[in-house]
């Protein structure tokens, strides 16, 4: 019995080193570009010191901060593209997040009149891509004055208008919420309103993360409908378009260690709230998918 329990022991310990060996590799093939990214921001774009676009090595030969100080420089407005971004993404974020809370929240405790074809219809609707629809907001935005230099709020309208279709999760974690809760408040005289802000949202902590972090990341990223909007107005620009038009310019060798540059510093803000907020964010996913 000791040598059977001994070789099973063996086995297991066998099969853990195989798979952590195999978890280290898949994560350093993984991690590979950003190393990569990271070592090319901090080689000098000068030609005197070294020459400055795509090369066949990975670490600088020198290392410098040269393209880190172009960017906080006045030769440029990386700052303004990172001040457009930052205010898009927290403001569609606290947006979007407030409407799907109540969409979701409606859907799943109140019963009326539609609710399921209304709920199948925004299904069916989600199916079809946002670019389809691309030229037609872009000439509404455009009768409001939020296009090119109003880009930013017409950006963040455009995000938030429409988030209340993406229930699917939220509403699901509702669900999961005792409807017992919300009886026993009723009976004790509590309006809808009390119940959804001082029960029902304090025991969703995980869902409202989840959704805040997704609703942020969205226009963080956004590169099609922002490079639409804000076509030919470089200060209403975010980074993702501002960067993309640096490598689109006839000085794309001498763009490619900034460009590296900007990427960090794009990636830093998301890193850090996932860093620290990955726990709740992956009980919302898993809360906000087992009913729906």
């Amino acid at each position: 019995m000791e040598k059977k329990t001994a070789s099973m022991k063996k086995k297991q310990r066998t099969g853990n080193i195989i798979a952590y060996a195999v978890l280290i590799v898949i994560s350093l093939i993984w991690l590979f570009p950003f190393f990569g990214l990271i070592m090319q921001s901090f080689r000098s774009y000068n030609p005197a010191v070294e020459y400055g676009g795509m090369v066949d090595y990975i670490i600088p030969k020198t290392f410098s901060l040269d393209n880190y100080r172009f960017l906080f420089s006045g030769e440029t407005n990386f700052l303004i593209w990172y001040k457009n971004t930052l205010i898009i993404a927290v403001f569609v974020s606290i947006g979007q997040t407030i409407f799907i809370l109540c969409v979701s929240y409606a859907l799943s405790r109140m019963r009326f009149k539609g609710r399921t074809l209304l709920m199948r219809f925004w299904l069916v609707l989600g199916m079809f891509p946002g670019f389809l629809t691309m030229i037609c907001l872009y000439f509404l935005l455009k009768q409001f004055g939020l296009t090119q230099a109003g880009a930013v709020p017409g950006l963040i309208l455009i995000s938030v208008a429409s988030s209340g279709m993406g229930y699917y999760v939220c509403k699901g974690y509702f669900d999961t919420l005792p409807v017992a809760l919300d009886e026993a408040a009723r009976i004790d005289g509590a309006s809808r309103s009390r119940i959804f802000f001082t029960l029902t949202i304090p025991l969703s902590k995980p869902i409202i993360i989840y959704t805040a972090l997704v609703a942020f990341m969205a226009p963080w990223c956004d590169y099609v409908f922002a490079s639409y909007v804000a076509f030919g107005h470089d200060k209403s620009y975010n980074v993702a378009v501002a960067l993309q038009r640096w490598i689109w310019t006839n000085d794309y060798q001498g763009y490619f260690t900034r460009f590296c540059a900007g990427g960090i510093l794009i990636a830093v803000p998301v890193t850090i709230l996932f860093l620290f907020l990955q726990k709740y964010y992956v009980e919302g996913v898993t809360g906000g998918a087992v009913k729906g």
